[in-house]
C-alpha cells in the first residue's frame, strides 16, 4: 500500500530503496535473498540508518513492517513493498500484478506479512528448518555440470550396452531385422512412416547402420563427458538414441530407454552454450528447465507408486508383494536373494517405506532447501536398494541424476574444489536474457509441461477427459518419445516361469541354449551385470509369463537358431552346437523359486519345477 501524498514525497532516486528493521536476524535473512534477486538494481538499508529521511513515517512503523521509496518518490510498505522491490527482475514481476490485478491476492498477502512480522521469532525458527543457514536462491551450476557430465555418462553405457547386441536383435540376419522393418512400415504408412518411425535408419534400410548409430553415440557420449560443445552434441545424443530405439521394436522398449530420451530432451535447454563452457557461469540453469527435470522426477516416482496402488492388485495393498518380487524381477542379483530372505514383518515394513518415498517425499520437491534434501535422501536410498537387488540397466544411475536438482549449489559447494566454489553465484553478474530467448524458454516449459501434465492425468483420470486438441498434440509427439508416462510393476508377478530353449539333430538327444544372464542352472548364482542391459535376457522373462502365440520375436528367435545366425549365437553364452546348427529346436517352461541355501551352504540357489512345454518342437522343415 501506499503511505505517502505527492506533496510529501522524498527526491526522486536512480534506483528503489527497501527500508528494514535491522536489529532483526530474520529481517536480515530474507533481505539478503531479495539482494540476490535484485542484485544493483535495489538498495537496502536499515532503517536506523534511513529513518532520518522520512520524517513523515513514525519510527515504530518501521518496526512493522519493510518500506520501499521509489524512484518516483512513492513509498510504499509491507507486501506491496516487496512485490514491488522484486519486480526489478522480469521474472518475478508476476507477484505485483496478481497483488494488482487478481482479486483476494491483496488482503491475503498483507494480512499473512502482519502475522509472519507479528511473530518473527517462529518464523525465523520456520525458516532455519525449511531452509538451512541460507535463504538465498538456489543456483543449479554445480548440479548441472555434474547432470551434464551423468549424463553423458548414462548415454556411454547406453550405447557401448547395445552396441555388441545391435546386429543380433535388429540386424540383417538378428531376430527383427530392422531393414524389414522400415521396409513394412513405408508399404503401410507411405510418407507417414518418416514420422511415425523417426530414425536416421531411414538414410541406409539395408545393411548395419544401427550399429554405425552406436558407435557414433559413443563418440557423442565421450564429447558430452569432456564438456565439449554441449548443445549440439545433446541435439545429435538424443537424435541418435531416438534412432536406435525407433528401429529396436521389442527390444528397445523399455521405460528407461525414455527415460533418457526425455531426460536427454530437456537437458537441450539447460545445457550452457559455448565450445567448453564449464560450470557455464555466463548462462546458469533456466528455473523452467529446471522446473522441468523436477517436473519429470515427480513424474517418475509419484507414478511408480501410484501404478501400483491403481491397479488394485492385492501383493501390493496388503504389503506383501516385496516377499515375492525378488525372486520374480527379470534379472535378479545375488543380493536379490539375500532381501528375499528377510522375515515377512520387515518384507511389510519395507513395502510401506517404499509406498512412503514413491508417493510421499515426491510432494516435497517444490519446497524449500531441507525438505528437498529429505527428498534427495529417499530417492537416492531407493535407487541404491533397487540397483542391488536388480538389474534395471541404467535406469538407477539416471534417476539418480535428476535427484542432483534437489540439490543446490550451497550444499554442493562444500564438496567442490575451492575454484569451483569462487565461480558460483556472488562472484559473477547476473545475465538478462534477451526477449526472443525468454519468450521460446517460457514456449517450451508450457509446451513440455502442459502436455507432460495432460498425459499423466490422462493416464489416471481417463484420456477422455483430456481436451481434444491436447489428444491430439500429444498423439503427434508420441514417436519422438520425449514425453512419457512411467510406473514399473503394476502388477507383482507372484511365480517365476524359465523358459529352456534346447537343440537336437536326431530329435532324441537335446543339448541346451545357455543364455549369459537369465537365469537357468540352478547351482550359477544370480549375476550383478547393471548397467549393462543384456536386451534378449530381458525379453525371455516376459516371453515366459505369456505365451508362444502371444511372442512373435520368439518364433523368428528359434527360427535363427536353426539357421545357426552368428549374430544372434553370440548373445548367448555359448553355442552347443559348433559345427551345424541343430535340425529341431524345443522350448520347456519350468518354475524357479529361491532356496533358503543358497550362499555359504553350498546348495542350489534355486528350486526348479518343470511345468511342459512352451512351443511346439520345430525343426528346419517347420514353416
Amino acid at each position: 500500500m501506499t503511505v505517502s501524498t505527492p506533496t510529501s514525497r522524498p527526491r526522486t532516486r536512480s534506483r528503489p530503496l527497501l527500508i528494514f528493521d535491522g536489529d532483526c536476524r530474520f529481517c536480515r535473512l530474507w533481505i539478503e535473498r531479495w539482494r540476490a534477486i535484485t542484485g544493483e538494481s535495489v538498495e537496502y538499508a536499515p532503517y536506523q540508518e534511513a529513518a532520518a529521511s522520512l520524517p513523515n513515517i513514525p519510527l515504530e512503523r518501521f518496526h512493522e513492517a519493510v518500506y520501499l521509496v521509489d524512484t518516483d518518490g512513492r513509498i510504499y510498505r509491507a507486501a506491496e513493498a516487496v512485490f514491488r522491490s522484486l519486480a526489478v527482475r522480469p521474472g518475478w514481476r508476476g507477484l505485483l500484478w496478481a497483488y494488482r490485478r487478481v482479486p483476494g491476492v491483496r488482503p491475503v498477502t498483507e494480512t499473512a506479512y502482519r502475522l509472519v512480522a507479528r511473530r518473527r521469532g517462529l518464523a525465523s525458527r520456520l525458516t532455519r528448518v525449511l531452509w538451512g543457514h541460507s535463504v538465498t536462491p538456489p543456483s543449479y551450476l554445480l548440479a548441472r555440470w555434474l547432470f551434464l557430465r551423468g549424463l553423458g555418462l548414462t548415454y556411454l553405457l547406453a550405447f557401448l550396452s547395445l552396441w555388441p547386441q545391435v546386429d543380433g536383435l535388429i540386424g540383417p540376419d538378428g531376430i527383427l531385422p530392422y531393414g524389414i522393418y522400415l521396409r513394412a512400415a513405408h508399404q503401410q504408412l507411405g510418407a507417414d512412416a518418416y514420422h511415425l518411425v523417426p530414425t536416421l535408419a531411414w538414410l541406409h534400410p539395408e545393411g548395419t547402420i544401427a550399429a554405425v548409430l552406436c558407435g557414433a553415440g559413443v563418440g557423442l557420449s565421450v564429447l558430452l563427458l569432456a564438456g565439449l560443445l554441449p548443445v549440439p552434441v545433446l541435439v545429435l545424443l538424443w537424435a541418435t538414441y531416438l534412432s536406435v530405439v525407433s528401429i529396436g521394436q521389442v527390444f528397445l522398449a523399455f521405460q528407461w530407454d525414455l527415460l533418457l530420451l526425455e531426460s536427454g530432451f530437456l537437458a537441450i535447454f539447460l545445457a550452457p552454450g559455448g565450445f567448453r563452457p564449464g560450470l557455464g557461469t555466463r548462462s546458469p540453469p533456466p528455473r523452467l528447465a529446471v522446473w522441468l527435470i523436477l517436473w519429470l522426477l515427480f513424474r517418475l516416482m509419484f507414478a511408480s507408486g501410484l501404478v501400483k496402488l491403481g491397479s488394485g492388485d492385492a501383493t501390493w495393498w496388503d504389503l506383501t508383494a516385496l516377499s515375492v518380487h525378488y525372486e520374480t524381477q527379470p534379472l535378479p542379483t545375488a543380493f536379490g536373494w539375500v532381501a528375499h530372505q528377510l522375515p515377512p514383518g520387515l518384507q511389510k515394513a519395507s513395502c510401506l517405506a517404499m509406498f512412503g518415498i514413491e508417493l510421499g517425499l515426491p510432494f516435497l520437491i517444490p519446497l524449500p532447501r531441507r525438505p528437498r534434501l529429505v527428498a534427495a535422501g529417499g530417492f537416492l536410498f531407493l535407487m541404491s536398494v533397487i540397483t542391488l537387488t536388480g538389474n534395471y540397466g541404467f535406469f538407477n544411475l539416471l534417476a539418480a541424476l535428476l535427484c542432483l536438482f534437489l540439490i543446490d549449489d550451497t550444499v554442493l559447494a562444500r564438496l567442490a574444489p575451492a575454484r569451483a566454489r569462487a565461480a558460483l553465484p556472488g562472484s559473477f553478474p547476473r545475465p538478462r536474457p534477451s526477449r526472443p530467448r525468454t519468450a521460446f524458454t517460457v514456449g517450451v516449459f508450457v509446451a513440455l509441461g502442459g502436455l507432460s501434465l495432460a498425459l499423466f492425468a490422462g493416464r489416471f483420470l481417463g484420456f477422455e477427459h483430456v481436451p481434444g486438441p491436447v489428444r491430439a498434440a500429444l498423439t503427434w509427439i508420441r514417436p519422438f518419445r520425449s514425453v512419457n508416462n512411467y510406473g514399473l510393476f503394476s502388477v507383482m508377478t507372484t511365480r517365476r516361469p524359465e523358459i529352456r530353449v534346447e537343440g537336437s539333430r536326431d530329435g532324441r538327444s537335446w543339448k541346451p541354449y545357455v543364455f549369459r544372464y537369465k537365469i537357468g542352472n540352478p547351482a550359477r548364482p544370480p549375476r550383478w551385470v547393471a548397467p549393462h542391459m543384456p536386451r534378449l535376457d530381458w525379453q525371455m522373462w516376459f516371453a515366459a509369463l505369456g505365451s508362444c502365440r502371444g511372442t512373435p520375436w520368439f518364433s523368428q528367435f528359434m527360427g535363427r537358431l536353426l539357421e545357426g545366425s552368428e549374430p544372434v549365437l553370440r548373445l548367448l553364452e555359448d553355442n552347443p552346437f559348433p559345427d551345424a546348427p541343430p535340425r529341431y529346436i524345443r522350448t520347456l517352461v519350468d518354475d524357479y523359486r529361491f532356496t533358503d541355501a543358497g550362499i555359504g551352504a553350498g546348495g542350489p540357489w534355486w528350486r526348479v519345477e518343470p511345468r511342459g512345454p512352451y512351443c511346439p518342437v520345430v525343426s528346419r522343415r517347420s514353416p
